[in-house]
């Protein structure tokens, strides 16, 4: 059933003109799918999980979905240099806490 939810979604994002909250998506796939109330409740989860895993489509700033295809290689890819944790620094502050410890006995 997933799959076809995930197509769904992409002829939705694919009649669009640009990116759309999750909500939207997700109230359109439901509705073209003809689920029922409690059939929708159980599948946004799958939807969601779909949509992430899914290589065609890109989650934007504040839940918006969009087909990747529609954005540019630098949009659609997070720099993850810039939130890299700097393992020297703490190793630095390691050895001051270590040096105070022995200065405190």
């Amino acid at each position: 059933m997933s799959k076809s939810m995930i197509e769904t979604a992409y002829q939705v994002l694919s009649e669009q003109k640009g990116a759309i909250p999750f909500v939207d998506l997700w109230k359109q796939v439901s509705e073209r799918m003809g689920f029922t109330p409690s059939q929708a409740e159980d599948n946004i989860a799958q939807l969601y999980t779909d949509l992430s895993m899914d290589g065609r489509f890109l989650n934007m700033t504040g839940n918006q979905w969009d087909l990747r295809s529609r954005h540019t290689y630098s949009e659609s890819v997070t720099d993850t240099s810039t939130i890299a944790i700097d393992d020297d620094q703490d190793d630095e502050m390691d050895e001051e806490a270590s040096s105070a410890n022995l200065d405190e006995e």
